[in-house]
């Protein structure tokens, strides 16, 4: 296995990038979040990266941070799910926004992805939810949103499920919504909860 690369940047393109270490070129393929964060070529870079060993052959992914290589290898393991369709939902969501989506069970969020369906929106999350832990989210996100398992459990609540479904009818994202809901008291109604929401999203 090849935990990491470090060399100098030789190329990028849309979906790979090229790095030179002791004389050898190596493809590694990787996200756009990837290939956004990388220095000038003819600089110095570090990849963590995934082996994937084919029929034909093997192919080199790379990482900019661990958070998206363990998002990659979560989704990988999701039955439908190749390394293909891993970056390209990796390429619309950043890892921590990616997590997120996943424990507010926002399907439709997963869809933008190229190569995504309902139905493998669905089971990614059906797969992946009970795994995604404060860790994944990273610091901030857990700290905003009261941590994954908050958010998971105002996806379930009834009256905090009811209100993400407002706000998500007025035109708010799943998992923003579901971001905010989380942290507030579960004694609120349905109607406090969504006036809060929106004054949330109004002072954002």
């Amino acid at each position: 296995m090849i935990y990491s690369i470090t060399g100098l940047l030789r190329q990028v393109a849309p979906n790979y990038c090229v790095v030179e270490a002791c004389g050898v070129g190596y493809r590694c393929s990787a996200s756009t979040y990837t290939l956004s964060s990388l220095p000038g070529k003819g600089q110095e870079v570090t990849l963590l990266t995934h082996l994937w060993v084919k029929e034909d052959g093997v192919e080199l992914f790379g990482f900019s941070t661990e958070q998206e290589r363990l998002c990659f290898r979560m989704l990988i393991g999701v039955s439908g799910v190749g390394p293909r369709v891993a970056l390209a939902i990796l390429s619309d969501s950043a890892p921590d926004r990616l997590m997120l989506s996943i424990a507010a069970g926002d399907a439709k969020a997963l869809t933008r992805a190229q190569g995504v369906g309902a139905k493998l929106a669905q089971r990614i999350i059906l797969e992946l939810r009970d795994k995604v832990s404060d860790e994944d989210l990273g610091a901030e996100l857990a700290a905003e949103s009261g941590g994954a398992a908050a958010v998971a459990g105002s996806a379930r609540s009834t009256a905090k499920s009811e209100a993400i479904s407002a706000l998500v009818a007025l035109g708010y994202g799943q998992t923003d919504a579901a971001a905010v809901i989380a942290p507030m008291e579960d004694s609120l109604a349905v109607d406090e909860l969504v006036r809060r929401a929106l004054k949330t999203f109004m002072r954002a």
